[in-house]
């Protein structure tokens, strides 16, 4: 059997092993590939392994051989399910495989803006590329034990808004709940599933009365940039934005017009609307954004999950009982 990885670098840059994959078939792994090369490099291949690269009805109808594609994330927004139902190729996803790792970045990224920890080690410390400073620490300088010129926010009594009560909007807010913030969510489940203490709220009131709100739906076609100038002018003023879902949720230039005018107080972000962006977009010369590479989702563990699933799911449609179906 052919089996074909098309951008397998930022999955296994060499830290990780493809033996799993390998005892199904002869694997074939390319680090990255455009989409002029998607036909040719997987035109014999039975089982497509992907992650980011984009097929529609144009790369289906060209590879007749294709029966299964792998999708190595939990999102799969890059593939038309709908064409791939039609010519018969089953996709299946890779679900809660980051659940933790997501959840954390997300209270990373929070704990940044609300403890100004980078700010201060960079305040303080030398710099990383071993040069000296030409002037000393302003801690050095203080006359004071200590010194602070960007306020410390405790989490204790704010209200942080989820939205999505998926696995890691739900492992975000058992993080915070021992912090003793008051957590709401903006979910379509019944008040009832939700645990003690966490309240239902509509869309509007999250924006409206919450200290943060952290994004945790996928990116669909009506959710498409919701979060524009319409709805932030309608939030709470010096809102903190957290967003570790799609970068295509929010609508970059309003979030960057939100962010200059101080209705938000800081956009958190390990997604952006363009991966990787390019060098004039919005968000990158906004003033208080927080911005990481889209990392939440790869520390080792989770991508080993990540195989670990995949194997399980290529072992199922072989036995003829596939799992983590997308396109039923």
């Amino acid at each position: 059997m052919e089996i074909v990885f098309l951008d397998s670098h930022a999955l296994n840059p060499g830290d990780l092993s493809w033996a799993p994959i390998e005892e199904f078939g002869n694997l074939t792994t390319y680090d990255r590939t455009s989409p002029q090369e998607i036909v040719a490099r997987a035109k014999d291949a039975e089982v497509i392994l992907t992650n980011k690269v984009h097929f529609g009805e144009e790369e289906f109808s060209q590879l007749p051989k294709l029966r299964l594609i792998l999708e190595a994330a939990t999102g799969f927004d890059n593939i038309d399910i709908q064409a791939a139902k039609a010519h018969g190729v089953v996709v299946c996803n890779v679900p809660a495989y980051s659940t933790l790792a997501v959840a954390q970045h997300a209270m990373a990224l929070l704990l940044e803006v609300c403890n100004q920890v980078g700010h201060y080690t960079r305040a303080i410390a030398q710099p990383h590329d071993g040069s000296q400073r030409e002037t000393p620490s302003y801690w050095a300088e203080s006359p004071d034990f200590c010194c602070w010129d960007n306020p410390v926010v405790e989490l204790t009594g704010k209200r942080i808004a989820i939205v999505g009560w998926g696995n890691i909007g739900s492992k975000l807010a058992e993080l915070l709940l021992p912090l003793e913030a008051e957590v709401v969510a903006v979910t379509r489940k019944p008040q009832e599933v939700l645990p003690k203490g966490v309240k239902k709220v509509s869309l509007e009131e999250a924006f409206a009365t919450s200290f943060a709100v952290s994004l945790h739906i996928p990116l669909s076609a009506d959710k498409k940039g919701f979060v524009n100038a319409e709805l932030l002018e309608k939030s709470r003023r010096g809102l903190i934005l957290v967003n570790t879902a799609r970068g295509g949720l929010v609508n970059d230039q309003d979030v960057a017009d939100a962010l200059r005018s101080g209705q938000l107080s800081a956009y958190c972000t390990d997604v952006m609307s363009q991966e990787p962006p390019q060098a004039d977009h919005p968000l990158l010369h906004a003033p208080h954004v927080f911005i990481t590479p889209h990392v939440a989702w790869a520390t080792a563990d989770a991508r080993q999950r990540i195989i670990d699933i995949m194997t399980s799911n290529f072992r199922s449609f072989l036995n003829g009982e596939p799992q983590n179906v997308v396109n039923k």
